[in-house]
């Protein structure tokens, strides 16, 4: 059996991976949040995009009648998750779909551990 931090790593061999500096850098750079909504209901990085990674491959192919316009543009175009690991697998399924994708190193807690800016939520009337 395969182990979870085995897919990850063979992912992160053969990804490009972004520090926060590099990100923080990078101001037209497209974040997409891969988090399930109850993670990003806790914050997220302000102008993110929300695609949950259960989407991902409909909301990119335009061939799909799920395509999302946003995922249409020219990027550069940088994953996250929590810490990393589902970002990596999911940019590694996107290269292989051939589209250009990077995700973040460390994820959303490396960015509120270099003090990034946190967005909350607009509450729900």
């Amino acid at each position: 059996m395969k182990k979870v931090a085995d897919m990850v790593t063979e992912a992160r061999a053969r990804i490009e991976e972004w520090d926060v500096a590099r990100l923080m850098a990078t101001p037209d750079a497209v974040v997409v949040d891969i988090r399930d909504v109850r993670e990003r209901a806790k914050g997220f990085i302000p102008g993110s995009v929300h695609a949950p990674r259960g989407m991902l491959e409909f909301w990119w192919d335009p061939d799909s009648p799920y395509h999302r316009e946003v995922f249409a543009g020219p990027g550069p175009y940088v994953l996250h998750c929590a810490m990393g690991w589902r970002s990596a697998l999911a940019a590694a399924t996107l290269t292989d779909m051939g589209f250009e994708v990077a995700h973040l190193d460390g994820g959303f807690e490396a960015w509120t551990a270099a003090d990034g800016a946190v967005e909350m939520p607009k509450p729900r009337d």
